[in-house]
């Protein structure tokens, strides 16, 4: 009881440094999700958007983990895929013990119904779906999931002219490819809820540059493209990857 105890309360504190001040009615659906489900808010199994709490896809595949599932097979359904539009459909089959039936789930992706975030990734976000939908009916999980979502990411934010900590050079300013990949960063910064000086110092390491705005347009476009099936695929290992820039800030302090 002890140990659910202090589960949930770093759910709950995490949640809240995270998200904000968080509704009642929610921080009773997070109480219901860590008892039920062992759910971790440290770990990315879950997400709230826009007051309403998602599972994650690396959240499930933990749940499958700790409950001992058996197997989890997905085969593509070419019958109804069309690679050339890009359209794919997945079949999932959860095995929870060697003797079980299987619970079946479908996945289908397209250019329309994913992110511009993850564009050209529509296979493997189908075949993600579908596993998910298997996973949720296996293990009776009501939560839609996040990779379920669609264009989630493609809904409105704030305008990249107001971003405190935007470049101000007069390339920047000029260029919309620039901007539309900066307001693309910041999309994917919010959708998975990441810290962007992480995810800043992380872009500057990965394109081998002091600074961001020292890459090239097309080292900045692969290291979007990276980052958005990293954090599509595995969540909290992209997590883990960032944390590891907060160290040397901690060192110098």
């Amino acid at each position: 009881m002890k140990e659910e105890a202090k589960k949930l309360r770093l759910n709950c504190n995490l949640a809240q440094r995270i998200w904000g001040e968080l509704s009642p009615s929610l921080l009773q659906g997070l109480q219901d999700l860590t008892a039920r489900y062992d759910l971790s808010v440290a770990s990315g199994d879950i997400q709230q958007i826009d007051g309403r709490w998602y599972i994650t896809h690396a959240g499930l595949l933990r749940l499958a983990e700790r409950r001992r599932c058996h197997a989890i097979r997905a085969s593509l359904q070419k019958e109804v895929s069309d690679p050339a539009v890009n359209r794919w459909v997945f079949k999932a089959t959860i095995y929870k013990t060697r003797n079980s039936r299987g619970f079946v789930g479908y996945g289908d992706a397209d250019p329309s119904n994913v992110s511009p975030l993850v564009r050209g990734a529509e296979m493997r976000i189908a075949e993600t779906r579908a596993v998910n939908r298997a996973l949720r009916k296996a293990y009776g999980i009501g939560l839609c999931s996040v990779e379920e979502l669609g264009r989630l990411a493609s809904s409105p934010g704030p305008s990249s002219e107001n971003t405190p900590g935007r470049p101000h050079s007069k390339a920047n300013r000029s260029s919309n490819g620039a901007g539309r990949l900066r307001d693309r960063l910041c999309l994917l910064i919010r959708q998975h809820q990441l810290d962007p000086t992480l995810v800043k110092r992380y872009a500057a390491d990965f394109c081998g540059t002091q600074e961001l705005r020292e890459a090239s347009r097309d080292l900045v476009e692969s290291f979007i493209t990276h980052l958005a099936e990293w954090a599509a695929k595995d969540h909290a290992g992209l997590v883990c990857k960032l944390n590891g820039y907060a160290q040397p800030q901690e060192v110098q302090r």
